[in-house]
């Protein structure tokens, strides 16, 4: 017996849950029970973020980031390169509408 198959191209995989948004927002991000650095956030979704800043994090550090006229979210790095991190909330934040700021 002869089994004729194909096996389809498989689609990109991509880990994020939620689509990302880009923006431009100055912000603070901080180790837990450290001091805060500037940063840039340059997208952000309900679930994480990725920003540009001076400061040094490595992958698993837990951080806040302080947006403008927002509670802080608590997050935790998943991947760093140059000046640029990757982070991931602990709770989802709301990213919709206008009273959230940030569209």
């Amino acid at each position: 017996m002869r089994i004729q198959a194909r096996i389809a191209d498989a689609e990109p995989f991509d880990r994020r849950q939620s689509a990302r948004t880009d923006v431009e927002i100055g912000a603070r991000v901080r180790e837990l029970g450290n001091e805060g650095v500037e940063a840039r956030v340059l997208n952000i979704s309900c679930e994480g973020f990725m920003a540009e800043t001076e400061g040094n994090f490595d992958v698993g550090t837990r951080i806040w980031l302080m947006l403008p006229n927002r509670e802080r979210a608590n997050a935790l790095v998943k991947w760093t390169a140059g000046n640029k991190i990757g982070a991931e909330f602990s709770q989802p934040i709301d990213v919709g509408g206008r009273e959230s700021g940030l569209n």
